[in-house]
């Protein structure tokens, strides 16, 4: 992939946190974010994760979204600084940029934290989703404090046979990161916390939302059928996720973070139940009032 960027666009020389940042003009960002109610979208790209990052990024500017949450095999964490300056142009002519980088795991070791940290910066996003083991914290503590980068813990729900991941809840979460760094909280999983129910703990989703507070940076927004094990149209064929509920918990809180739209179902080409699902998100910012 890189190669072929670099062969088309080798020319370009402006730095990635730049292009990050001067990508779209605010009128822009402003005229996208009220059909989202006020609230900053994106799209997780790893519901495009069966195609390379330009037909990824085509994908997401068909459904109408600007920003997207990316993960490692559509941006490397490894990729140096002249790749990450090719791909965030390729953003920039696409129309997608970067909100967010995860799901990654963060682990005692500082200095391979700190390279997360240093690849944040270069791609010019906030925050990280992550899956920090809990000997991690005091790294995180000093890395989220020099960076001003923030911490996203991302629940992942039931974890193989009748196991809870660690991160299950916003109560848990909450406990473990209250005496850490502020910066240091969430990203809620709608469709993993729906999941729980599996191992008959049933979380009320906006409650959760109002549990975290301000610590909650991000949200996945994605629905999920128990009976099926598959990720649904919000609140059809078996979702249950009430969105404009979800919505008006974010608004209570003051939350100023990002919603990153998710699909897991039919990763072999999901582009037209994503754009749905932007049309339900879209009608349900109108409810809000």
């Amino acid at each position: 992939m890189f190669d072929h960027l670099l062969s088309r666009r080798d020319a370009l020389r402006t730095g990635a946190a730049a292009v990050a940042a001067a990508a779209l003009p605010g009128f822009v960002r402003a005229k996208e974010e009220d059909a989202f109610g006020g609230f900053t979208v994106a799209i997780q790209s790893y519901t495009f994760r069966n195609f390379k990052l330009e037909q990824a990024l085509k994908r997401m500017a068909d459904c109408g979204v600007k920003y997207a949450e990316f993960f490692r095999n559509h941006i490397p964490v490894e990729s140096t600084p002249q790749q990450l300056k090719t791909i965030l142009n390729t953003c920039k002519d696409m129309g997608v940029m970067p909100v967010s980088f995860g799901v990654e795991g963060f682990s005692k070791d500082h200095d391979a934290n700190k390279k997360k940290f240093e690849f944040a910066k270069a791609l010019g996003v906030k925050y990280l989703t992550a899956d920090p083991t809990p000997d991690s914290f005091d790294s995180l503590d000093k890395l989220c404090e020099e960076y001003k980068v923030a911490i996203a813990i991302h629940p992942h729900g039931p974890s193989g046979g009748k196991n809870r991941h660690r991160w299950w809840s916003a109560e848990v979460i909450m406990e473990a990161v209250k005496n850490h760094h502020e910066l240091i909280g969430t990203c809620l999983d709608t469709g993993h916390l729906i999941r729980m129910e599996q191992l008959g703990e049933k979380l009320d989703v906006p409650q959760q939302v109002k549990v975290m507070g301000k610590r909650n940076f991000g949200m996945h927004l994605k629905d999920h059928d128990n009976k099926r094990k598959i990720d649904v149209l919000y609140g059809k064929d078996g979702g249950v996720l009430d969105v404009v509920a979800v919505m008006k918990a974010l608004k209570e809180v003051k939350f100023g973070g990002y919603i990153a739209i998710e699909y897991e179902a039919k990763p072999e080409e999901p582009t037209a139940d994503v754009k749905a699902l932007v049309k339900i998100l879209q009608e349900s910012a109108k409810k809000l009032g």
